[in-house]
């Protein structure tokens, strides 16, 4: 027992004494896999979630470093069924792999056979599968990558995904620091989509979430699709492009009700990409067709979910989600992160 500033309780919240003098550690230590429910003055909550404990899997955390964590900062004794719990939650993350085959493609190759024989028998599932290869190895249907790991992660089944991104069309982005630069936590926010090639990068407002964009387009040097909200938004993108990088107006498009001008870098409304006209949907049809080797989505926890499905064949291409609060009153964080 610790004079900690934090509480860990049964039931997967924490609480957080913000005026403890370690508040802060504590506050950075369990920003990996715990998300924020309310932040009142004196005492904030927190909750262990699965998809947070996944997440913090995904990026390189293992159940050690979070009990670690947890016990280090705790005022009170740790409940012994949260840890276990803790363990065996991050202990299914993995256990199936998406994988590039050089003669079947993509395939879902399972470390524990048991597990695949479980997801392969359920109804959702097996229309995203081809052929079975092996007794660990199933063929799947590349338009389907994207939904199969949202339906992985319903099943409470996470895939790690290790098929990897095509390059795209290259294109010459660079930043034009002349009387800025990146800040440290933008450039921490960069260099981790580099690493990782897809990813959500969460800031509070005014933080400077377009700058990060920026970055990851100059590192990626690539054709970019970027997603928003609105032809406000579109507008207020490009001309802080045009200010903070090297692209000059000719290269960057804005493909919206009010203009449709694709170019290596484009800026799309959400709306014209769900437009649908007799069964189709021409505009998203012809933005899967060009070779992009980068796509933002900018406010990504605002994206509708017809965009999701609809955007699943755009899961080989790099992404970046952007946005300053991954609550959804639906309940549909797990698909931001699929």
């Amino acid at each position: 027992m610790t004079d900690g500033p934090l509480i860990v309780q049964s039931d997967k919240s924490l609480l957080l004494e913000v005026d403890h003098p370690s508040a802060q550690t504590a506050r950075i230590a369990i920003a990996a896999f715990a998300e924020l429910e309310r932040a009142p003055e004196h005492v904030h909550t927190y909750r262990i979630t699965d998809l947070g404990l996944w997440n913090a899997r995904a990026a390189g955390y293992d159940a050690e470093s979070v009990v670690a964590a947890l016990v280090d900062h705790s005022r009170y004794p740790v409940p012994h069924s949260l840890l276990i719990d803790v363990a065996d939650t991050m202990d299914r993350y993995g256990r199936l792999q998406l994988r590039s085959d050089p003669v079947h493609g993509l395939v879902l190759h399972a470390l524990d056979r048991a597990v695949l024989e479980e997801v392969s028998r359920t109804k959702r599932i097996q229309g995203m599968l081809g052929d079975r290869l092996d007794e660990t190895t199933i063929v799947v249907h590349p338009s389907e990558r994207g939904a199969l790991k949202q339906a992985l992660l319903k099943l409470g089944w996470p895939a790690e995904d290790h098929a990897g991104y095509v390059d795209g069309e290259a294109h010459p982005i660079a930043l034009r620091e002349e009387d800025w630069q990146l800040r440290p936590y933008q450039q921490e926010a960069v260099d981790g989509f580099r690493h990782g090639g897809s990813g959500v990068v969460v800031l509070p407002c005014g933080a400077g979430k377009t700058l990060v964009g920026a970055g990851a387009m100059a590192s990626m040097q690539r054709t970019t699709l970027i997603l928003v909200t609105s032809t406000v938004s579109a507008r207020q993108w490009r001309d802080e492009l045009l200010r903070r990088t090297s692209l000059t107006e000719d290269e960057i498009g804005e493909y919206s009700g009010a203009s449709k001008e694709v170019r290596p870098v484009t800026i799309a409304t959400y709306q014209v990409l769900t437009l649908k006209r007799k069964g189709i949907h021409p505009h998203l049809e012809l933005m899967s067709a060009r070779d992009w080797g980068l796509i933002v989505y900018d406010e990504v926890h605002l994206l509708p979910a017809p965009v999701f499905r609809m955007t699943a064949d755009l899961q080989a291409r790099r992404r970046l989600g952007l946005t300053a609060t991954l609550v959804r009153e639906d309940g549909r964080e797990g698909e931001v992160f699929s």
